[in-house]
């Protein structure tokens, strides 16, 4: 009986753009549709039939690897730390994808939206959040926002905000200081525990994907 095709997941965006041409050299190269933007279909076969491609939202990636809809996929190193699965291995740094995840807030600072005892965070990263306050001491309440985390000190939603940052160009135009740096982000092939145990194709990928990164 012949195996299904594997899947691999990929997410949208910034990421993906540089994640394509390491990829194809390892033998995943999706097919035309994928690169139609008119094409609204979220998995897509490889030229050779022998995976399947899906394209979904960063944090779902994580998801679909751990639990084994997907048997791997690439995703930043912030999104698996965020949700720290235990199904869910990080064995290879691709180093692409380069990016920060900071603490940000207005010029003047952010004591007028802060509490007494803890900071008001505006992030979709609640847990690197609480982690990286909590050691420092400090309680942060977080306020869970998937976008636009920029504005949330403007209209007093959150004294700060905790984000990815490339340039730091979008922080500035909506005059915000970096103000802390909780970690460096590259992207990571990811795969599933269960799969790399039970499947030899994913072992051979995670191989593939090892010598390219080299």
């Amino acid at each position: 009986m012949q195996n299904p095709p594997l899947t691999f997941a990929v997410p949208k965006g910034r990421i993906l753009d540089e994640a394509l041409p390491l990829m194809a050299r390892a033998g995943l190269v999706p097919e035309a549709g994928f690169h139609d933007k008119a094409d609204r279909r979220l998995a897509f076969a490889t030229a050779d039939g022998a995976a399947r491609i899906i394209r979904v939202r960063a944090f779902d990636v994580a998801t679909f690897v751990a639990h084994g809809a997907a048997q791997a996929g690439i995703v930043g190193a912030d999104v698996v730390e965020e949700f720290d699965y235990s199904d869910l291995y990080a064995p290879v740094d691709l180093s692409i994808g380069y990016c920060r995840l900071s603490v940000a807030e207005p010029a003047a600072g952010a004591a007028s939206i802060d509490g007494s005892t803890h900071v008001r965070v505006a992030t979709k990263y609640p847990n690197l959040t609480r982690r990286h306050f909590e050691a420092k001491g400090v309680q942060a309440e977080c306020v869970k926002l998937n976008g636009a985390m920029e504005i949330a000190p403007e209209l007093g939603l959150a004294g700060r905000i905790v984000d990815l940052v490339s340039s730091g160009q979008t922080l500035k135009d909506n005059g915000l200081v970096e103000t802390a740096r909780i970690m460096e982000i590259t992207a990571r092939l990811i795969v599933n525990r269960a799969a790399l145990k039970t499947d030899p194709r994913v072992g051979a990928l995670v191989e593939r994907f090892r010598e390219l990164a080299a």
